[in-house]
């Protein structure tokens, strides 16, 4: 800093040797922004030695308004401060700085430095002067918020217009919120320069919620207004008839006879809905009760029958219709009517199930009376163990099993051969004529078992 002094010094000297003008104060900031009660310091920078000169000066003040004042005349050596600004200022000569201790909004405006320099080594003064801008930024204060009008509106026939504004403030921003969501620009929400205003039109269902306000300015945070509730008459919508017990089908309910059943009748709405229950019929309308809920005996029903229900807002002067048709038929018990609505596949998975069982039942049955299984077993367990171990012969090894009767039927015309198996024939001696039409073959059965097969003859009846 000292070098750099010297050097501005120097520079300053030899310009003041030249014949050009020279500016011998400096400002470094001709712009400030402070804090209200903060304090403001403004530096002022010289370019020539202080004893080398003589110097007499003043600082001014010209606020917004126009209106000037002196605070400080000065010299070298003394410094005068005005009486109303004594506890304000602060200022040392020969330093020409000026110190706003704690600033107000009255401290902003133009600050004036005149001075007057005369040097030792040269008959002409010279005369300097810088003026200064300084703003003040006072930090907001906790904003408070109006609705007009202040009571419930209307949906679709009414706007409402929010304000947002604080007692102290400088430079301050709005953000709207409602639910703490923050709100922006849209067809129905129109909001002004400075956001500090927001109009809603028209109302509807939608806007209802809890709304406040945020102030903030660079100085200070964001500080929230207290919450405010809008509440906006609306409805009836969705509107729906609704019942325990029976069977609904789209818009027909189906009970059991004699079975007493309850409907209610909803809808949103704000405020709630008064409610018409009507009977309708080819020829008429009938008002049977009035009230959410309606109490139907279905002994009373001779057939179907059509009812509505008719809910209307009061305030809102708008109305909704419901229809639905009650028919009146066996549904079977509580249990048997849970399981039909509840799941519809179940009394067809019974019935593949019966049917099944049933069908198996019945195969068995006529598989035991066709097959009898137990005699089955019984002869292969009984049968001897030389016949169940005899290997399996082609049917005519043994000629004692070919014995029997038999009958022959002659087809006309030549036969290819003549020759006849005596064992296939039952051991017949001859075949006197192939054209023969019937043959009776008698089984012999040998006396003993030593006959040989081969002795047996074949002989016609």
């Amino acid at each position: 800093m000292e070098a750099t002094g010297r050097t501005a010094l120097y520079f300053c000297s030899v310009l003041f040797l030249l014949p050009v003008n020279c500016k011998f104060i400096h400002i470094p900031s001709l712009v400030h922004r402070g804090i209200e009660g903060k304090p403001l310091h403004l530096p002022v920078e010289t370019c020539f030695q202080l004893d080398e000169a003589d110097i007499q000066g003043t600082w001014s003040h010209t606020r917004p308004s126009g209106t000037r004042s002196t605070l400080v005349t000065f010299t070298k050596d003394v410094d005068i401060t005005n009486m109303m600004y004594r506890n304000h200022l602060f200022f040392r000569a020969p330093n020409i700085s000026l110190l706003i201790q704690k600033l107000n909004r009255d401290d902003e405006g133009d600050y004036h430095l005149q001075l007057h320099i005369k040097f030792h080594n040269k008959t002409d003064p010279v005369n300097e002067g810088e003026t200064v801008h300084v703003t003040v930024d006072v930090p907001v204060s906790t904003p408070v918020i109006v609705k007009s009008p202040s009571y419930a509106v209307v949906e679709d026939k009414a706007n409402v217009t929010w304000t947002c504004s604080v007692e102290r403030g400088t430079r301050v921003g709005f953000q709207w919120l409602r639910n703490n969501v923050p709100l922006g620009p849209s067809d129905r929400y129109h909001f002004s320069k400075d956001n500090s205003t927001l109009l809603i039109s028209p109302v509807r269902k939608d806007d209802m919620g809890i709304y406040h306000c945020v102030a903030s300015n660079p100085v200070s945070p964001g500080r929230s207004s207290r919450a405010m509730e809008l509440t906006v008459y609306y409805g009836p919508y969705n509107l729906a008839v609704n019942s325990g017990q029976g069977l609904r089908t789209g818009e027909v309910f189906t009970i059991n006879p004699g079975e007493l059943v309850f409907f209610e009748c909803q809808a949103d709405s704000n405020p709630p809905n008064s409610f018409v229950w009507i009977s309708k019929s080819r020829n008429a309308t009938q008002v049977i009760t009035e009230g959410p809920r309606l109490e139907v005996v279905s002994y009373r029903l001779a057939h179907a029958e059509e009812y509505l229900c008719r809910a209307f807002n009061n305030v809102t002067q708008k109305q909704d219709e419901a229809q639905f048709t009650l028919v009146v038929a066996s549904l079977g018990t509580g249990k048997e009517k849970h399981t039909q609505t509840g799941n519809s596949l179940s009394p067809l998975a019974a019935i593949i199930v019966c049917s099944l069982f049933i069908i198996g039942c019945m195969l068995l049955v006529f598989l035991r009376r066709t097959c009898h299984p137990k005699r089955v077993l019984m002869s292969i367990y009984n049968r001897p163990e030389s016949e169940q171990k005899r290997p399996h012969l082609s049917g005519h090894e043994d000629a004692t099993e070919d014995f029997g009767i038999y009958e022959f039927i002659s087809i006309p015309g030549k036969m290819e051969s003549t020759q006849a198996s005596c064992r296939s024939l039952a051991r017949l001696e001859s075949v006197q004529d192939m054209h023969t039409t019937i043959y009776d073959v008698i089984r012999h059965v040998p006396e003993t078992p030593s006959h040989s097969l081969l002795e047996s003859r074949c002989t016609p009846h």
